[in-house]
């Protein structure tokens, strides 16, 4: 089932607005805004943009430590590639295609 897409507003970390078109239910509360003429309702979040960030910083760093340091003869060079998709009610969360989460990794070796 398809979710109605919301504006929503983050703020970063210094104040600064700036408004997303996400799916989901309305979260937080919600404000009447007139943006170029066009009224619509914006949901508001508590949290800043690199406080939703944060949830998934450790995440990332935990795949490339243990792909880079985990291997018996480490990589020169670690690309990790994962989708991000925000929403009102949990901020970033790891976004799946048809009920996976899929990562792309690629590893590197060069001959010194």
């Amino acid at each position: 089932m398809a979710q109605d897409k919301k504006i929503v507003e983050f703020h970063l970390e210094d104040g600064t607005p700036f408004l997303m078109e996400i799916e989901g239910k309305a979260g937080g509360s919600q404000e009447r805004v007139t943006r170029g003429g066009v009224d619509t309702n914006v949901d508001k979040t508590a949290q800043s943009f690199e406080q939703a960030l944060d949830r998934v910083v450790p995440v990332a760093a935990a795949a490339f430590n243990r792909l880079k340091r985990g291997l018996t003869t480490p990589a020169s060079e670690v690309e990790i590639k994962f989708g991000l998709k925000m929403t009102a009610e949990a901020g970033v969360v790891i976004s799946s295609v048809g009920g996976e989460v899929n990562f792309e990794v690629t590893l590197t070796w060069k001959q010194e």
